[in-house]
Formats: C-alpha cells, structure tokens, sequence
C-alpha cells in the first residue's frame, strides 16, 4: 500500500472559512462571515449552521445583517455595529467554559473546500484531501516552513502523475483556523504543489461531518 492514497480527483477550491469556538451564552458570542452572495452575507453564529441574511434581517441569536460591501458585510451584534471580512471571526462574549473547537468550510460548485493555515507558524494554503494518509507539501512549502529533510526518511510515493521521491517528516505544529495540531506526520514530495494537502494525519483528529454544502470538522483532541 502507497504511503499517501491519491484520489480519483485532485481537490481544487477557494472558498472561505469560518472559525469558531461554541459558547454557553443566551446571545451571539462568535459570529463569522463566510461568504456573500447576491447582496445578502453568510453567517456563521455560535457554530451552528451557516444562515443567509438580507440587509435589516435578524437571526434568531439576535444579530442583524446592516449591509453588504464586497467581500464586507456590517452586523450588529448586542448593539454593536462590527465589519467583517470573509473569514474573520469576532466574539461579543463568552464563557468560561467552551466547547471543542469547531470549523466550517463552505464548497466550491464541485464540492471541494480549501483554507488557509499554516505550519510553523508560516501561512500556507490548505486543500482538505481525505485521500490522502498524511499532510503532503513540496520542497519550497518545506523549506518555508523550516522543515529540514536532512535526516528525514527517503521513500517514493506513487501519485496521479507518477511515481515521485518524497520524504517522511514530522511536523512541529500545524494550524486550521482555531485549531493547532502538534507533532502531525507529513510528506515532502519531490514535486511542485501550487497548495498543501491537507491529508488525514490531520483531518482523522477531527470529527467531519458534511451538511450540503458545509463541512464541519470539530476537534476531538
């Protein structure tokens, strides 16, 4: 069996993400922009399911939808006026006590997600890919990481275009939105990747469920 499973498909999408935590308060503690659309924004309140606002709406949890402008959209939230960008996260309050972390990732139209993240703490492009064993970047992502392959394990991969050389690694921390994964098993491949794949040395730490076009991926440790 091949270190990393490619997928009959290879996963390509750009859409946004939304971040939270869940919170025990009566009203919005987190609200996230995840997308707008035809004047009207995509909220994502207290990680429960994305709701589609019109301007002057109000969501059961008490926010209002003020307006839409580009890829902003301004709400209030317990009577205060917030701007938010697609993907920011803003909490008005909080617990306490919360929940495990939650993600919301929205679909492109072929039903693929993509987020941005990091490793190191170094900004990458992620796209979720179930088919593949473990996270799966190139040389270039590698060494913008600090990812040394000196003493890294040789081996060879077999891909959609072939067989590759690639490299066994552990990487020292790697970050989806709230969530921080530490000591996560990677590939280096000896190939250019325009993004990361984000495979299931990740992803099999997550609780995944999948709503239509919302993937919800909560951490279970």
């Amino acid at each position: 069996m091949g270190f990393i499973e490619t997928p009959p498909r290879r996963i390509l999408a750009t859409l946004a993400l939304a971040v939270l935590a869940g919170a025990s308060a009566v009203h919005a503690a987190d609200v996230s922009l995840a997308g707008v659309f035809g004047g009207k924004a995509v909220l994502v309140i207290d990680g429960g399911a994305p709701r589609t606002l019109a301007p002057g709406a109000r969501s059961p949890e008490g926010v209002k939808l003020l307006s839409v402008e580009g890829d902003r959209a301004w709400v209030d939230i317990d009577g205060r006026r917030v701007q938010l960008r697609i993907g920011e996260n803003v909490a008005s309050q909080r617990s306490a006590e919360t929940s495990a972390s939650v993600i919301h990732l929205n679909a492109d139209q072929q039903g693929h997600f993509s987020a941005d993240g990091s490793i190191n703490g170094v900004p990458m492009k992620f796209l979720l890919d179930t088919g593949a064993t473990v996270i799966a970047m190139d040389r270039n992502q590698a060494r913008r990481a600090g990812v040394d392959l000196s003493r890294a394990e040789a081996m060879r991969v077999q891909t959609a275009n072939g067989v590759v050389r690639a490299w066994r690694v552990r990487l020292a921390s790697v970050k989806l939105g709230s969530v921080t994964q530490a000591n996560v098993e990677a590939a280096v491949m000896d190939a250019e990747m325009p993004q990361v794949l984000l495979g299931m040395s990740f992803l099999n730490r997550m609780d995944m469920q999948r709503n239509g076009q919302v993937m919800t991926l909560r951490q279970r440790f």
